[in-house]
């Protein structure tokens, strides 16, 4: 059974790499959304909607059923193909269950991004920041030296830019919560792990998670002590976290 990843905003796939080396697997495949490492398609309008229409077309390639983990946005699109399309996905997880609970506030941030005007100037102003001061706040927010070099660098194009605020614009509130309703125990119980990093201060806290958690019967790991990019400051404990939920690797025929 393949394990497929999913990051979000404003990533690439390199935040996966010390954690899947952790993991010590070989069914494991990673895959970046458009504009946040990938190419954006013509006419693609980075919306939710959108990006969840992705997710299910790049899982209809696979052989069958897939494992998906999704962290931030990437957990945001992971939920969404869970309701389109249940068939498709045996087992996953994802960090950000607090978002789809109704109290849920969207970060500062965020609500910046979902404003008219101001988020274009902080995106200007993000792409306008020296590439060498994006590395070191990527740094200082918990990533490793490797994987905020390649997520600052991606920042810095204009798709990522405009990626943020049509995705961020279109899960502006009541959407989140809309979302979080349509998930239901047969798409959940027993086949999810929500990821409850303690000290992740974007999605919603501890109390949010479990709560969803408990609504859609899903298992929770709780990461003591870590934050926002957990699968990058301590990837033995997030492996060890997935390696149990997700099983032995099976034996290949």
């Amino acid at each position: 059974m393949t394990i497929v990843f999913v990051h979000g905003n404003p990533e690439t796939a390199a935040i996966w790499t010390p954690m899947l080396i952790a993991m010590g697997r070989d069914d494991t495949v990673a895959l970046s959304p458009p504009g946040f490492g990938a190419p954006v398609p013509e006419g693609f309008g980075a919306t939710s909607d959108e990006y969840a229409q992705w997710l299910v077309a790049e899982l209809e390639t696979f052989d069958g059923p897939v494992d998906l983990v999704g962290h931030d946005w990437g957990g945001g699109h992971v939920m969404r193909a869970v309701v389109a399309r249940p068939e498709l996905i045996n087992r996953w997880c994802i960090d950000i269950a607090g978002c789809f609970d109704p109290d849920y506030v969207w970060h500062d941030a965020a609500q910046v991004w979902q404003k008219e005007g101001d988020g274009e100037a902080n995106i200007t102003a993000m792409a306008a920041t020296p590439l060498e001061s994006r590395v070191g706040a990527f740094i200082g927010f918990g990533m490793t030296p490797d994987a905020a070099r390649s997520c600052a660098q991606a920042a810095a194009a204009p798709e990522m830019g405009r990626a943020i605020l049509a995705l961020y614009r279109s899960a502006a509130q009541p959407h989140m919560t809309e979302w979080g309703t349509q998930m239901i125990p047969s798409m959940s119980a027993g086949r999810s792990l929500i990821i409850i990093a303690t000290e992740d201060h974007y999605t919603g806290g501890e109390i949010l998670a479990r709560r969803t958690a408990e609504r859609w019967g899903s298992q929770v790991a709780v990461l003591e002590g870590l934050g926002h990019w957990w699968m990058l400051q301590d990837p033995a404990r997030g492996a060890a976290a997935l390696n149990e939920f997700f099983g032995p690797v099976a034996p290949r025929s």
